[in-house]
């Protein structure tokens, strides 16, 4: 049975329409709302699909207001789909404490401590419920998917596509939290969401699952400013060049001198990313 989707708003954009949608979520126990741009070459054929995994305190309107990547989605043809970063309204205790853990961090993982393991199933929704409704309800091409995201949605990329070799066809990321075991962030979403053993969050961290991948990624292209705040202590993109190295995945690592972690970073090289995309997507 297809599960009904909830129209919240439309908006006519590049000769394309930017909709928000709400559904019922058996991943996550509740109503879930994402994002979606659809390109105007869909009025004719289906098209590939890129999902965007926003950051901390973000929502599923994030990036489509403030990506800048509409316009060059429309010139490429891809679909762009954007989820929120977390549940909502589960009103467990602590879950609106603080804005690095619970509503809206989400962290893309499938939680294993209760309470939250009822409803933070953040990972089997993106790479499973979100996409059927897609297939389902809107005119993608299900063999065509690619995946990014931006700091803790950039680790949520590169975590998806590792944990799935082969499912998609392009990847890429904006300042990810590169290795979460090594940084605060990462500590206390881990610790919350998996629990004390550290054992088992390697199974979530980036750089520990590309050291023991196998099976090659596509080229991956990540991006860091070298302004960012949370360069040192949160992002380190030299622990996951440094376990691409190893593994002999191919990686683009781009220094942006001068930019900091926010959307004038990410709108800036939006365009490179999305023709990134493309040239796989589209070939």
């Amino acid at each position: 049975m297809t599960v009904p989707l909830t129209l919240l708003s439309e908006h006519r954009c590049f000769g394309g329409t930017t909709a928000f949608y709400k559904h019922a979520s058996e991943a996550c126990g509740g109503e879930m709302r994402f994002g979606v741009y659809v390109p105007p070459q869909a009025a004719t054929r289906k098209v590939p699909v890129l999902y965007y995994l926003a950051g901390l305190t973000c929502t599923e309107e994030t990036f489509l207001m403030k990506g800048g990547a509409q316009r060059v989605a429309a010139e490429l043809g891809l679909m762009l789909v954007a989820p929120d970063t977390s549940p909502r309204g589960a009103g467990f205790p602590g879950e609106t404490d603080s804005w690095d853990f619970g509503v809206g961090a989400g962290f893309y993982v499938d939680a294993t401590q209760a309470p939250w393991s009822s409803r933070y199933r953040m990972f089997t929704y993106v790479t499973k419920e979100l996409p059927e409704l897609v297939g389902a309800h809107l005119p993608a091409r299900m063999d065509r998917e690619g995946l990014f995201g931006h700091s803790m949605g950039g680790h949520g990329a590169l975590v998806c596509a590792l944990r799935q070799p082969g499912r998609y066809r392009s990847v890429s990321a904006f300042a990810p939290i590169s290795a979460p075991m090594q940084s605060p962030w990462g500590h206390k979403a881990f610790g919350g969401y998996l629990g004390p053993d550290q054992e088992k969050w390697r199974e979530w961290d980036a750089s520990e699952l590309m050291r023991k991948q196998r099976a090659p990624l596509p080229p991956l292209l990540v991006d860091q400013g070298t302004k960012d705040k949370f360069l040192t202590e949160q992002l380190r993109p030299e622990l996951f060049q440094d376990a691409c190295a190893a593994a002999g995945q191919s990686l683009t690592l781009r220094k942006q001198e001068g930019y900091d972690h926010g959307y004038y970073f990410v709108s800036t090289f939006m365009e490179d990313h999305l023709r990134h995309h493309a040239a796989t997507l589209n070939a």
